[in-house]
């Protein structure tokens, strides 16, 4: 049985080994500076970025998630970002995924939130088949512009 909880300082590291094999997933990397001070967001109370870890029964980590919510003109409530979701490759389809999107559906059920959203690569079929289950496609292409 999988557990899920909120991160706390102490998950340091269990949570840096399944970040670092999230950034390298998208081929992406960042500063040691810029992940510490990531975690030490997730794990400020005060702070609104949020993030969860999931264990397995031997207490092994295997996924994470982070969210925040944001204001929005389309709605009362806010809406909520789930900005990252990885789980470990060998425990994918156990339902892991699913039960750490439930996790912030949960939480933006409670702060009275009108949605949750993510993004995710086109390419990303792994992943993209439990989000078919579990959300709609809405059509949307993204974009962006870094900004240095």
């Amino acid at each position: 049985m999988t557990s899920i909880r909120p991160l706390i300082t102490a998950d340091r590291d269990d949570w840096l080994p399944l970040w670092l094999a999230y950034l390298e997933f998208y081929e992406s990397s960042l500063s040691p500076e810029q992940t510490a001070l990531t975690f030490e967001r997730i794990t400020d109370p005060d702070h609104p970025i949020h993030g969860a870890i999931a264990r397995d029964d031997a207490g092994r980590a295997v996924g994470i998630v982070h969210w925040f919510a944001h204001p929005a003109t389309w709605s009362v409530g806010p809406y909520v970002y789930l900005e990252d979701l990885f789980v470990a490759p060998d425990v994918r389809g156990g339902g892991v995924g699913r039960a750490l999107i439930g996790t912030v559906t949960d939480w933006a059920r409670s702060a009275a939130a009108s949605k949750v959203y993510w993004l995710t690569q086109s390419h990303n079929t792994t992943a993209r088949t439990l989000y078919d289950r579990v959300a709609t496609d809405t059509g949307f292409v993204h974009y962006e512009i870094e900004l240095d």
